[in-house]
């Protein structure tokens, strides 16, 4: 597969492309969720003809990547510090650091409770409950995906072959090209319906992996709510 670079000119905004050339007639654009565009254009497409193309589209690519700036997690640091709100399925509670002779962290009555050898270390604080927040990830994200495929008409066909859960900065998740799907570990912290989009949102690249007409007709019939779920994450998590 050839890759080759672009570049458009659109009023006074200007965005690089990546072309990708594959055995078929027709050229399709994508805009991803970091605002990156890729084109997959025909072996024999020049490079002048593809640009044309993009050029013609340019307004729709501008509006996808204002989309997804709104997609980027804006979520505030924190202190880790008693009185704090910290959220959990797009609930807040309130921090409460207790000291014991085990780590460990419970929810109780609005109270995220993080019990503590070093209860005024606030880095232990955020050590333990990082901890904890990943652990709740692994296994709500698990059962997620299961509920997310069942919506799928044949779900094996679009199973990822991991599920990989880090500390992203700039997505919610993705979809790599081996079918393995990554899911950022604060997304623990938005509503279930807002982490089921983002899953089936990644599972729709197994089939669709730009976001071009095609993608957004598979989302539209699997989560036709989509868009309200999406606001919702962006509302909970801004």
């Amino acid at each position: 597969m050839i890759r080759e670079q672009g570049h458009v000119n659109y009023g006074r905004h200007s965005f690089e492309f990546t072309v990708l050339r594959r055995k078929r007639t027709t050229l399709e654009i994508g805009v991803e969720t970091d605002g990156t565009v890729t084109v997959v254009a025909p072996i024999g497409a020049t490079l002048e003809a593809i640009s044309e193309k993009v050029r013609k589209r340019a307004s729709w690519v501008r509006q996808q990547q204002h989309f997804f700036l709104q997609f980027v997690p804006r979520t505030p640091s924190r202190r880790y510090v008693p009185g704090e709100t910290h959220l959990y399925l797009g609930r807040q509670y309130r921090l409460k650091v207790t000291e014991g002779n085990t780590s460990m962290v419970k929810l109780w009555r609005g109270f995220l409770i993080v019990q503590s050898k070093n209860p005024k270390r606030a880095d232990v604080t955020r050590e333990i409950l990082n901890s904890w927040y990943l652990d709740r990830a692994r296994v709500k994200f698990a059962e997620r995906l299961e509920i997310c495929l069942s919506r799928f008409r044949s779900p094996e066909n679009f199973r990822p072959k991991g599920l990989i859960i880090l500390q992203l900065h700039r997505r919610w998740g993705s979809m790599s090209a081996a079918r393995r799907m990554v899911l950022n570990r604060g997304l623990i912290q938005a509503p279930v319906d807002s982490i089921d989009y983002v899953i089936t949102h990644e599972l729709c690249h197994v089939a669709q992996p730009h976001h071009g007409p095609a993608f957004f007709r598979l989302l539209d019939r699997i989560l036709p709510n989509w868009e309200r779920r999406k606001q919702r994450l962006e509302c909970v998590l801004a």
